[in-house]
């Protein structure tokens, strides 16, 4: 089965008066049709940058893609998002390709109705206008769970509530039937209760719909609820790849390892939050070592050197798991030998 988004070696820069801030270092990643790809990491670790970079949000100058390619594969071709002109960009942003923001109340315009904002996103990729795109925008609302919907509307954003306006962002999102949705964090800023309904809403939504996902948090517990499979970022690369269950279970990264670690454990009567010891690498230069070295229990020489690749570490199962450690956890040593995943296997990835 071939991936609907294909990510290879994707390099981003900002260039600030201080110096190259090398944010992201090399990420690859596949996406598979109906599949929900969450992307934790740290703040700074370089996945909202990342995911932004390949629909080419981020603001250049000072950010420039500096390398790396994005293989969008819908029914219609095959595209590499990272070359395509702004008008092509255009036509792919916000119809194949939707984007959930993570603060809707700054993502929304204060001075148009909620209506007239997903009808803007309706008119710009469809053919519907006037009253077709009203209807379509009264569905969706109602698709996402707002009540009475053709009085909210008329509503502006201020009359929203915070998860409200957040269903809002999805039914923007989904407008135009994308095959993918990009969601940054779309419930940080919620309390739990509204976490979940949104966790439940995005979940239905995906299968509903047959829409492939990549949800970005720092939240572990919230990704558990909605991932088939997790990518781990730290200092602007990827660590760690694996189904959500096999990588819950058996972590295989030290970062990994703690920031399961760090989870508060209702079950358990702690003093004090378990946390991961150190500060996050400085990305102003390019990385020359493991960028967990300064914080890993369990670093030596090598990983001072040079910057460990991906180790394919799959079960029997089947199930792909990487790790980029120089350390084998499994079998408590240094890696004499492995070979590194070059290119991900397609043929036997399983969702």
């Amino acid at each position: 089965m071939n991936p609907i988004l294909e990510v290879r070696d994707l390099h981003v820069h900002f260039d600030t008066v201080d110096g190259t801030v090398h944010a992201v270092n090399g990420v690859s990643l596949d996406l598979f049709a109906g599949e929900t790809l969450g992307v934790v990491g740290e703040s700074g670790s370089g996945k909202s940058v990342s995911m932004m970079s390949l629909l080419r949000l981020i603001p250049q100058p000072p950010g420039r893609i500096v390398s790396g390619s994005a293989r969008f594969r819908p029914a219609s071709g095959d595209l590499d998002l990272l070359s395509l002109g702004k008008r092509e960009m255009a036509a792919i942003r916000g119809n194949r390709i939707g984007f959930i923001f993570q603060d809707p109340m700054s993502s929304l315009n204060p001075l148009l109705t909620i209506g007239d904002q997903i009808r803007e996103s309706i008119e710009q990729h469809t053919s519907k206008r006037d009253a077709q795109a009203r209807r379509r925008a009264i569905q969706l609302l109602d698709q996402v769970g707002i009540p009475d919907p053709e009085a909210r509307y008329r509503n502006y954003p201020h009359q929203f509530s915070g998860g409200m306006r957040q269903r809002v962002m999805i039914a923007i999102a989904i407008a135009c039937d994308p095959d993918i949705v990009i969601a940054d964090e779309p419930t940080t800023a919620l309390d739990v209760t509204v976490q979940a309904q949104i966790v439940d809403l995005m979940n239905r939504l995906s299968a509903d719909l047959g829409i492939a996902v990549i949800w970005i948090s720092h939240d572990l517990g919230v990704v558990a609820g909605i991932a088939h499979h997790l990518l781990v970022m730290y200092g602007g690369t990827v660590v760690e790849y694996g189904a959500v269950d096999q990588l819950y279970a058996h972590p295989r990264h030290p970062y990994t390892i703690g920031l399961l670690g760090a989870l508060p454990k209702l079950h358990v009567n702690e003093d004090e939050l378990v946390n991961i010891s150190g500060t996050p690498p400085s990305l102003f230069s390019p990385p020359q070592q493991c960028p967990f070295e300064p914080r890993c229990p369990w670093a030596f020489e090598t990983c001072l050197n040079s910057q460990p690749p991906l180790f394919d570490i799959s079960p029997d199962t089947g199930s792909r798991h990487a790790s980029a450690c120089w350390y084998d956890l499994d079998r408590d040593k240094p890696r004499a030998s492995g070979q590194p995943v070059a290119e991900w296997d397609k043929e036997d990835a399983t969702l």
